[in-house]
C-alpha cells in the first residue's frame, strides 16, 4: 500500500471532458486522483472499468484505496446518452444509461463509505445536471437518472453529516464534451431540423446565456467544494446553468 500525505479522489468517466479535466485540475491543486473509465488510453485515466457492473464499482474504490492508502473524495461522472421518444425509447438503453449514471453513483458511495468516514473532510460530489432539476423530451433516462442522482446525494448528506461527509451535485447546463457534441446529429434527426440550428434552437434554447459552459469551469466549481470552502455545501444542487431553471 502506497502512503500519500495528501487528499485523494476518485473520478470516473476521466477520459474526456468534464471528467478529465476534474482529474487534470485536482492534480493540479495537488490531491492524488484514480480515473476511471470504460478504456485506460487517455493519460487522466488509471484503471478501465465498466461501472454497469457492482464488481467494477468495487473494484474501483479498492484500487483507489490500495493506491492512496485512504479516499477522502467520490467524484461520479461518467455518462452516456440516448435521444429517442418514450414510446420507442430502447429498453436496454434505458437500463445500461439507469446503471451507469445512477446504479454507479449509488455503489460508488456503499463501497467507498467505510473509507470516507475516516477522512478529516469526506466529500461527494455528482456531477449531475441541469436535467436534475428540470426536463426535456426525447432524454427519458438521463433526465431520470439524473433526478435520481440529486435524490442519492440529498439521502448521503442526511446519513453522512454525523461523519462530517458533505454530499453536492453539481448541475451544469450543457458542457462542451463530446457527450453533447454527439447529441447534435441524434436532435436533428428527432426535431427535424439542420445541425446548424440544433446547437442554436434546441440545444441552447433552455438557457439565459447561449454559450457551452467549458469543463475546466465545472472542474473549478468541484475544486472549490471539495476544499475548506465548500464545507457549508451538502444535499443541494451547485447549479452553473447558465439561467436555464430562471425560467
Amino acid at each position: 500500500m502506497s502512503e500519500h500525505t495528501g487528499r485523494t479522489a476518485l473520478v470516473t468517466g476521466a477520459a474526456g471532458g468534464i471528467g478529465a479535466a476534474i482529474t487534470t485540475r485536482l492534480q493540479q491543486d495537488g490531491w492524488s486522483v484514480l480515473g476511471v473509465d470504460l478504456h485506460d488510453d487517455a493519460p487522466t485515466v488509471g484503471l478501465a472499468a465498466d461501472l454497469t457492473s457492482r464488481e467494477a464499482n468495487r473494484e474501483a474504490v479498492e484500487e483507489a484505496v490500495r493506491r492512496f492508502g485512504r479516499l477522502d473524495a467520490v467524484i461520479p461522472n461518467a455518462g452516456i446518452q440516448h435521444v429517442a421518444p418514450v414510446a420507442e425509447f430502447p429498453e436496454d438503453r434505458w437500463d445500461a444509461i439507469l446503471a451507469l449514471m445512477l446504479t454507479s453513483p449509488f455503489l460508488l458511495a456503499r463501497y467507498a463509505w467505510p473509507h470516507l468516514v475516516r477522512s478529516d473532510a469526506p466529500r461527494y460530489v455528482a456531477i449531475a445536471s441541469a436535467h436534475a432539476l428540470a426536463a426535456s423530451p426525447f432524454k427519458s433516462a438521463y433526465v431520470s437518472a439524473k433526478h435520481g442522482v440529486l435524490g442519492l446525494v440529498r439521502t448521503l448528506a442526511l446519513e453522512g453529516a454525523a461523519e462530517g461527509l458533505c454530499a453536492t451535485a453539481v448541475c451544469p447546463g450543457y458542457v462542451r464534451t463530446p457527450l453533447v457534441e454527439g447529441q447534435i446529429a441524434a436532435q436533428a434527426e428527432v426535431h427535424g431540423l439542420s445541425e446548424e440550428r440544433v446547437l442554436e434552437d434546441v440545444i441552447l434554447a433552455p438557457q439565459a446565456i447561449k454559450r457551452l459552459i467549458e469543463p475546466e469551469e465545472v472542474a473549478g466549481v468541484v475544486a472549490f467544494l471539495l476544499g475548506p470552502g465548500g464545507a457549508a455545501f451538502t444535499g443541494v444542487p451547485v447549479t452553473m446553468d447558465l439561467g436555464w431553471t430562471a425560467r
